[in-house]
């Protein structure tokens, strides 16, 4: 391995990531670009499925509208093929790389909307929409993985709420391009709006060539020099700076802990790791896999999509110009979501879950009694404005923070897995809101009209109980050490919870800081390197300070706690992972040959 991937790192905390830079930066942010062609695509059909040539070419000459089965098919379809392709994705991610599966979704994405240029009836538009959610499901799911995976700590969360910032761009432009072709008396009406979701691909493709991959995805493979010089171009700094260094190391090290666990390395085991663990443990995989999927759960309940994707063609008894509406309810989306850029790195991820659900369950309640009890002019302009709330809490809170805090609580070697589960399950659920919505609201069906709201509006209430039980606070913490947060605090006390320390020191991979060591002459009962059969070693390391980590290590790590004196456990340690500590430990009986082995040469 060359100089430029040695991965001993620091003990210091502060100097596991560079600082920011304005390069660096707008290569992570550009990344968010994504999102754009994925708010369009989830939002232009809400205009055409209102334009009135759409619904003859659909329907027939004499029709006048779409029927619900029809809304609910060509709406929902994108969302199954999302589900799959959010789930495929992770395979390639891992296999291919995170900006590879980007690339290769973008391309799936390209054929669909081929699709549905070509059709002339429902058929092969719904394969068309079909193919394109394959695509949008991928990209979906591996973007928020690489945007997570590549940002530096200290403006994540700004940079991944820079991707809801984009999808509502997408939704904007989608509304706006929909409002100047309604009219058209040809298929240019709905041509043109399918027609333009291929710049935005085209774009995100064109970019994203021109980005590093993912430095955790070559620590993955193995390849520490190639993971040195992805960094080094995120962060801005030189391949052999202390700081690409340091993380690297940080990186590193995580990595091979949580590798330690999972003795299961074959296709389905990577698949069972997701759901690995006791309820009971906060930190446990399950629960991590639980926590993903159930907040994109969450955050399609909130009724937010039913106002996007039916504004236009449902009536609540508050739309004079659904057109003109959905215009104004997409710019409120559009100006409220920058507003997360700066309180979610400051607030922190919990209490804007918390208020944010609050905030919109009261918002559904009013529209829901108001539009009840009365159907003045005046009643009609309440309801407008507290559904233009509704969506202000929404884009400055769960829009943007469901998918922060998904791209943060998985570990590394289940990341892409967990990503997908979770982006899978927001676009299973939007997939089952947008079949079974027109049959609650249709004047045929259950007619509900404004009092739908009282349903989104009680599930916002569950969503605000469940963020108390069940969201932590991960601001201002790398993706390490989020793993460490969920081992040692439970999730009310995340928020007070601080690093106190780096995983490489804990790991035993910190340059010259160990503490002093007897020699390798020490009796067998002292904390001396004692030779193991199989290349393996024992040796003393700092305490990993954790509640859960002697019930889910297969190390069998013993604890020596000592009120008076610093805490040390005895753990078997492989010869590779041995090697980070031979800056300050001696080890005569390792032979040179060994030595100077790569440092992953016996990684299982």
């Amino acid at each position: 391995m060359s100089d430029s991937a040695v991965v001993v790192g620091s003990a210091n905390r502060d100097r596991i990531e560079a600082p920011v830079t304005l390069k660096a930066y707008l290569m992570c942010a550009f990344s968010a670009f994504g999102g754009i062609f994925f708010g369009y695509d989830s939002g232009y059909i809400n205009g055409v499925m209102g334009m009135p040539y759409f619904i003859k070419q659909i329907e027939g000459p004499d029709a006048t509208s779409l029927s619900g089965a029809s809304k609910g098919l060509i709406t929902s379809v994108l969302s199954l093929g999302t589900f799959v392709g959010a789930l495929a994705a992770s395979d390639c991610a891992d296999l291919i790389g995170r900006r590879t599966t980007i690339l290769g979704s973008c391309v799936v994405f390209l054929v669909g909307v081929v699709f549905q240029l070509a059709s002339a009836g429902l058929p092969l538009l719904v394969i068309g929409r079909v193919m394109a959610g394959l695509g949008v499901g991928g990209v979906s799911a591996i973007l928020v993985l690489y945007m997570s995976e590549i940002a530096p700590r200290k403006v994540r969360g700004a940079i991944v709420s820079g991707y809801q910032f984009c999808i509502t761009i997408g939704l904007l432009l989608a509304s706006a391009i929909d409002y100047a072709t309604q009219s058209r008396n040809d298929s240019g009406s709905y041509r043109i709006p399918i027609a333009i979701q291929l710049v935005w691909a085209l774009g995100l493709t064109s970019g994203l060539y021109f980005l590093p991959e993912s430095p955790r995805f070559y620590v993955r493979t193995r390849e520490l020099d190639r993971a040195a010089n992805s960094l080094s171009r995120l962060r801005g700094q030189d391949v052999a700076s202390d700081f690409i260094k340091d993380e690297l190391a940080e990186i590193v090290a995580n990595y091979e802990h949580e590798r330690s666990l999972i003795p299961d390395n074959s296709y389905w085991g990577t698949w069972r790791i997701c759901v690995r663990g006791s309820l009971k443990d906060g930190s446990s995989n399950l629960r991590r896999t639980i926590l993903g999927t159930s907040l994109q759960m969450m955050s399609q309940w909130t009724g937010v999509n039913f106002v996007f994707y039916f504004g236009t063609t449902l009536d609540l008894g508050t739309i004079q110009d659904p057109f003109l509406i959905s215009l104004i309810t997409t710019l409120v989306n559009v100006f409220s979501t920058p507003i997360s850029f700066w309180t979610i790195e400051k607030i922190g991820r919990r209490p804007l879950f918390l208020w944010g659900a609050f905030g919109m369950a009261i918002c559904q309640f009013i529209v829901a009694i108001t539009g009840t009890i009365t159907h003045s002019a005046t009643a009609l302009s309440v309801m407008i404005a507290f559904i233009c709330v509704f969506i202000f809490f929404f884009a400055s809170t769960w829009g943007p923070g469901s998918w922060v805090l998904v791209g943060e609580i998985f570990p590394l070697p289940m990341r892409a897995r967990g990503v997908a589960l979770s982006t899978a399950s927001n676009w299973l659920w939007n997939f089952v809101i947008g079949l079974v919505t027109p049959y609650m609201v249709d004047k045929d069906k259950a007619n509900l009209g404004a009092k739908v709201f009282y349903i989104w509006g009680s599930l916002c209430a569950i969503a605000s109980i469940y963020s108390w039980f069940l969201v932590p606070e991960t601001k201002g913490l790398t993706l390490e050490q989020v793993d460490t947060m969920l081992e040692e605090t439970t999730v009310r006390n995340s928020a007070k919870w601080a690093p106190h320390g780096t995983f490489e020191t804990e790991m035993g991979h910190e340059e010259s800081k160990d503490p002093e060591l007897p020699d390798e002459d020490a009796d067998g009962n002292g904390n001396a390197p004692r030779r193991r059969q199989g290349g393996e070693y024992a040796i003393a390391l700092p305490n990993f300070k954790t509640r859960h980590q002697k019930s889910k290590t297969r190390f069998k790590i013993r604890r020596h706690v000592s009120r008076s004196a610093p805490a040390f456990v005895r753990v078997k340690v492989p010869l590779h992972i041995l090697r980070y500590a031979l800056s300050a430990i001696s080890l005569s009986e390792v032979d040179e040959e060994k030595r100077d082995a790569p440092i992953f040469a016996n990684l299982p």
